[in-house]
């Protein structure tokens, strides 16, 4: 069964109104009600430089479809766990944790100024 964003051609072998192939990109599988065996697709037909030319709905055999090419897997995360902008490495002298970076310890002034 195709999925979206295969690239399939589509011939005789997916159905008989293909007399001359098309090639397609996977919109998605429909869940309309069909014969066993059949199924609709939403599709974009391409051109010969594999540019979107029109969008179809269209009623094949998936196992007349010829893939081209599967969909492009999704990328994995990046570094998992670690913090966007985090700082890593040693900390700079004067600094830690325990006064929030102020650099000493209960060396901040009142709000106020006094």
């Amino acid at each position: 069964m195709p999925k979206a964003g295969d690239l399939v051609d589509v011939g005789r072998a997916a159905s008989v109104q293909f007399v001359r192939p098309i090639r397609c990109r996977v919109i998605r599988v429909l869940d309309w009600i069909t014969y066993d065996g059949w199924c609709w697709l939403d599709v974009y037909q391409l051109d010969a430089t594999g540019d979107a030319v029109l969008r179809r709905s269209i009623f094949v055999r998936p196992a007349g479809l010829v893939t081209v090419r599967p969909a492009p897997v999704p990328r994995a995360p990046g570094r998992a766990g670690v913090t966007p902008n985090m700082r890593r490495g040693p900390r700079p002298v004067g600094v830690s944790p325990a006064d929030g970076g102020r650099g000493v310890a209960g060396a901040s002034a009142p709000i106020g100024g006094r």
